[in-house]
């Protein structure tokens, strides 16, 4: 299953589920990968920023890597964005060798031209190998690496196992229909679009012309849905589902809390055995966790999906 240019749907953004001793939770890494499989992800993407990547030694991202793609019976993508190309070339090596569909690779932080950050993916490509397919991920807001329509578009073209983009701009709509339209008068070539930044504008961005998301949210399966409705047709109720997570989504897309939060509620739904990120990382304050609950209850008046059992019996 090696991904394609015609990917849709949801990806789901994994994060590396912990022990309280801050252990690798395999059991939790499992329960998971079965999770995001049972509720209609097409994909699963392991080891990105969300991940904790950087917080893992060399063998316990290789273990998580191996473990979720044996389990998954849908593609998974491996993050193996890393300062040297040679720490790349091992880990998306070893993730193809174990079955994965592809790699994701994000621009080193510190490119700042656009001949910089063309000739970086050109030289990462020329590492790991051409018949790797791999995704593209565009996200300034962390990496501070601004990549322009032009820019993306020459990566694309002078790359063709690059199979799709992880929009991730802010704002960004005006860049997908830059890009469509693009794509459009043949100037370039067809690729996947999907989006992150935890499904905050998805909304839009599906108006806009994405082929669905690659994020991670508490409730992913909420995204699988509005994705497919707006791809249905039925853009009404997409919106109207949409629209009652918005407030959730929001929340959780806080800067630095994020994965806390995620993984707070991720707990409370029996996903995960513990919310714990590996150090350094933030924790939930007491008034945090009031934010969560009280969220969750006006969530669940919409989406049962937000129906959790009460604390005292949470997992």
């Amino acid at each position: 299953m090696k991904l394609t240019s015609q990917e849709t749907g949801v990806y789901a953004i994994a994060p590396t589920p912990f022990l309280a001793n801050g252990q690798i939770d395999n059991e939790s890494v499992d329960r998971m990968t079965d999770f995001y499989e049972e509720t209609g992800c097409k994909g699963i993407t392991a080891l990105g920023i969300m991940g904790e990547a950087h917080k893992l030694e060399a063998d316990e991202a290789h273990s998580v890597a191996a473990r979720i793609i044996k389990r998954a019976s849908i593609p998974v993508v491996i993050g193996v964005s890393a300062p040297g190309f040679a720490a790349m070339r091992r880990l998306a090596h070893f993730a193809m060798d174990q079955g994965a569909a592809g790699v994701m690779i994000a621009p080193a932080p510190n490119l700042r031209t656009d001949d910089q950050i063309v000739s970086y993916f050109r030289q990462a490509i020329e590492e790991i190998g051409s018949d790797i397919p791999w995704v593209l991920q565009d996200y300034p807001l962390t990496l501070n690496v601004i990549m322009t329509p032009s820019v993306i578009q020459k990566i694309v073209n002078e790359n063709p196992s690059c199979v799709m983009l992880k929009h991730e701009d802010w704002p960004g709509l005006e860049k997908i229909s830059s890009l469509r339209k693009s794509q459009a008068d043949g100037s370039l070539r067809p690729f996947s679009i999907l989006c992150g930044n935890g499904g905050l504008f998805l909304d839009m961005e599906m108006r806009r012309g994405a082929d669905g998301a690659m994020t991670g949210y508490a409730f992913v399966d909420a995204l699988v849905e509005i994705v497919s409705l707006f791809q249905a047709g039925k853009q009404v109720e997409a919106q109207d589902l949409y629209d009652a997570h918005l407030p959730f989504l929001r929340y959780e897309q806080q800067q630095g809390i994020g994965l806390a939060i995620r993984k707070y509620v991720m707990m409370r739904r029996g996903i995960l055995s513990s919310d714990v990120q590996r150090r350094p990382g933030p924790a939930l304050t007491a008034p945090a966790r009031g934010d969560i609950e009280m969220l969750l209850g006006r969530l669940a008046r919409a989406d049962k999906r937000a129906r959790l059992a009460p604390l005292d019996h949470a997992a």
